[in-house]
């Protein structure tokens, strides 16, 4: 289109600024003032957030041995310099920079790792810097409305909206494990947006950016806020995640109805144990190879990964009670705390 004709089509065809529809006498669609508001409270919002917490989103660069590698994204949460971000941002690079939306680059440190939950938590080489606050993910409602913000594809300082899509999903971490109660949500997010904040409307972050679907519009996936503030908590109190290991080898069998009926339990599908780790807790308490676990502190096992939840949601304070089939008999186990810890 030529100049001429572009700027005709901008002011109208007669000339007078307006546009086709009104130079044939017929009103435009234009919002209402009710939904004008709503447009600009929406708008008002998300920029008061970005504003709010941009500062603290920082691009993470570092080095695989002698290659540049991509960027991921991460989040200062204290002034003097944590930031937490993806493992997989961190894992096997050198030399890690944090690049600050004033352009600064700061060395950074990995102090705590975590693949199980795809977490780590840096510690930048500077002080009073803008940071976020972890909010409290399990008030997130599907529909409510989120912020992304990282660094896709390089372009850093970028942000994007959406709403929560789905709550209480799970997805596997760089360890085997699941990592529960993944927020979905619909913010579009790219690779390099890793490590970056989901954010909601209070400017709080809920999740942290961690995963997306090849070739699928609209599925995005973070690590909920509430996970990674124990993690958090965890390094900077102990220097590492903590978990209890029962020391075992299991695999998942499937029992006959009439044995699930005469056992009077809750699932066909029991945890058989294959082998026990010598000097480990599940010897001392005197769990066996063969023994079917279907319990552990009357909550039902079904899975490998129930187990795994479930030691990781009693504190490592309580003792377990571990119900098994042996025999054709239950029995039940006791594990003291602390356990050990990993």
């Amino acid at each position: 289109m030529s100049g001429k004709h572009l700027h005709q089509a901008l002011i109208g065809i007669n000339g007078q600024g307006e546009s086709p529809a009104e130079s044939r006498g017929q009103q435009p669609v234009r919002p209402g003032a009710r939904d004008a508001e709503l447009l600009d409270a929406y708008s008002q919002a998300v920029v008061n957030v970005v504003e709010m917490v941009s500062p603290a989103v920082v691009s993470i660069k570092g080095r695989r041995e002698d290659k540049q590698a991509g960027s991921g994204s991460g989040f200062v949460i204290t002034p003097d310099g944590y930031a937490v971000t993806n493992s997989h941002v961190v894992a096997e690079r050198l030399h890690l920079v944090a690049e600050t939306a004033d352009g600064d680059n700061i060395p950074a440190d990995v102090i705590g790792d975590d693949p199980a939950t795809d977490l780590a938590v840096l510690r930048l080489a500077s002080r009073d810097l803008p940071y976020a606050e972890i909010g409290d993910s399990n008030a997130l409602r599907v529909g409510q409305l989120v912020i992304a913000m990282g660094s896709p594809m390089g372009l850093h300082a970028t942000i994007s909206t959406g709403v929560v899509s789905a709550l209480g999903r799970s997805m596997r971490g760089r360890d085997g494990r699941l990592i529960e109660n993944i927020v979905q949500h619909s913010a579009p997010i790219n690779p390099g947006n890793s490590g970056g904040p989901l954010v909601d409307s209070r400017g709080r972050v809920d999740g942290v950016n961690t995963a997306i679907i090849a070739f699928a519009q609209g599925l995005g996936f973070a690590v909920p806020g509430n996970t990674a503030r124990w993690v958090v908590s965890e390094v900077l109190q102990h220097g590492k995640v903590r978990r209890r290991q029962l020391g075992i080898v299991a695999t998942l069998r499937r029992l006959p109805r009439h044995l699930v009926r005469e056992l009077d339990l809750l699932s066909d599908h029991v945890v058989v144990v294959v082998e026990v780790v010598a000097g480990s807790i599940a010897a001392a308490a005197g769990i066996k190879a063969d023994d079917m676990i279907i319990a552990i502190n009357d909550r039902v096992v079904a899975s490998v990964d129930d187990i795994h939840r479930l030691l990781a949601t009693f504190p490592i304070s309580v003792t377990l009670e571990v119900t098994c089939v042996r025999d054709g008999q239950k029995r039940s186990v006791h594990i003291p705390a602390p356990g050990n810890l990993v």
